[in-house]
């Protein structure tokens, strides 16, 4: 059986890939408050050790980062986020932290992400040696969990954290397995002009019965209209066996309108195809095709896809 990186043990069994992410402490005794009225998510009920994914807001209601806030203690949180968007859901934290006690800084943590559907589905191990929280992740297709904390001294691959039984996954595999479940990515699918509507982050990351939180008209106002968005995430697979990039464009077949560019792209070893992400115009309605085109030494390149939606569930 040809080795296709750790994609089947994602959906047979388990598989671990050390993941790039970026982590903020913040403390002191105003941070449940202040974290109170900045996060899309309820805080007051989360108990120490426990996490939620929460959005970072503009008073626009655009996103500024997705993340995932972890209690550490009465007056301790710890927020991680995708890798490189660290600086900005700083930013943003410190844009309205006037007269308030409360420290936010960057903490030297790594993360081990654990999916798939081995011993240890639905619920996370105990703490190994030397990590500080394992956040559950439960998304359709994308079950598991991390194990975060600081980097363990002459373990760069954190071995010691690794699950018995799961098997390292190569970058690609990983990848193909996000984007087939539809998981967006800041900095990829999430950018500064995205509304939460258009990438399906509402429903896993925003209450509507906790009080006023900045950013949240706009929520409440596409939520009351059915999230009617211009725009909205789609999964694209790639016919033949065409590879294009991050960044090629996404028409119509009749090459009359642009509707969107590919933010995430992966080679299926369930599918033998490519898959892809792509916010995509709501003239486009999956499953539909679509043409997609980009530049290759000075020629533009064309191939036949399909948009569908997400999930894409495994190739195979």
């Amino acid at each position: 059986m040809p080795d296709d990186g750790g994609y089947g043990a994602l959906h047979t069994s388990l598989a671990a890939r050390v993941v790039d992410r970026d982590f903020l402490s913040v403390t002191g005794p105003d941070s449940l408050t202040y974290l109170q009225g900045q996060c899309s998510q309820d805080l007051a009920s989360l108990s120490v050790g426990g996490s939620t994914e929460a959005l970072l807001l503009s008073p626009q209601g655009k996103v500024d980062a997705l993340v995932r806030v972890s209690r550490g203690g009465d007056e301790s949180f710890v927020i991680d986020t995708d890798a490189g968007c660290g600086d900005a859901a700083r930013s943003r934290l410190e844009r309205f932290k006037l007269r308030t006690k409360v420290t936010i800084e960057p903490v030297p943590w790594v993360c081990l992400s654990v999916r798939g559907t081995g011993p240890t589905h639905g619920g996370a191990p105990p703490l190994p040696d030397g990590a500080e929280l394992v956040p559950v992740v439960d998304l359709p297709g994308w079950t598991g969990f991390d194990v975060l904390g600081p980097a363990p001294a002459g373990d760069p691959t954190l071995a010691g954290w690794m699950p018995e039984g799961a098997v390292r996954c190569s970058d690609e595999a990983w990848e193909a397995t996000r984007i087939e479940a539809g998981v967006p990515m800041g900095g990829r699918e999430i950018t500064e002009s995205t509304i939460a509507a258009e990438v399906g982050l509402v429903e896993r990351t925003v209450s509507f019965t906790k009080g006023c939180f900045t950013g949240q008209e706009l929520v409440a106002r596409l939520d009351s209209r059915g999230s009617n968005v211009a725009r909205r995430l789609c999964g694209i697979v790639v016919a033949e066996s065409a590879r294009p990039p991050r960044g090629a464009v996404v028409w119509t077949t009749d090459g009359a309108h642009e509707v969107g560019t590919l933010t995430s792209v992966a080679w299926s070893p369930g599918r033998q195809a490519t898959v892809a992400l792509a916010v995509l115009h709501r003239r486009v309605v999956p499953p539909e095709g679509v043409q997609i085109r980009w530049e290759l030494d000075g020629s533009t390149q064309s191939v036949g896809a399909e948009a569908r939606p997400l999930p894409l569930g495994p190739g195979g």
